[in-house]
């Protein structure tokens, strides 16, 4: 009759143990960035050219935007860069995008205001790009070597 009640126990601390290493706390791990070519790349982005790449993005992932009109560099989480932008549509009001590059080249986008609440980083633009996210003033800007 003990017998049960014990082996439930044994096999309630075995569960508790598990997933740790011994002799290594978790304020030991040391966190390591993995950093792909296509977050490189798109710190190298002039204003329009950023504006084509986060809007394939917004595309690829079932939204729309018809016209961005603002857009940066937000911060690192984890392995992932945050870029925002903001979009213009013939229809409705504009909506402000958070788009997360990951090092395989993948990208994960929401909505900025539903970001903040599910503990991701706010769409606050820290670094923006040259250049103007305008095809008119991006040829001009490129014909005058500015």
């Amino acid at each position: 009759m003990m017998r049960t009640p014990t082996a439930v126990l044994l096999a309630c601390l075995a569960l508790g143990g598990c997933d740790k290493q011994w002799g290594r706390t978790e304020g030991n791990q040391t966190e390591i960035r993995v950093v792909g070519d296509e977050q490189k790349q798109l710190h190298q982005l002039d204003a329009f050219n950023l504006a084509i790449g986060l809007k394939r993005a917004i595309y690829d992932a079932g939204y729309t935007c018809k016209r961005i009109t603002d857009a940066g560099f937000v911060g690192t989480w984890k392995n992932l860069d945050e870029w925002t932008a903001h979009c213009i549509n013939d229809i409705g009001p504009p909506r402000d995008w958070a788009i997360f590059a990951g090092p395989d080249g993948s990208a994960q986008v929401r909505e900025c205001k539903d970001v903040v609440a599910s503990g991701l980083p706010a769409c606050t633009i820290k670094q923006r790009p040259q250049g103007s996210f305008t095809p008119v003033a991006a040829a001009s800007a490129k014909k005058t070597g500015s």
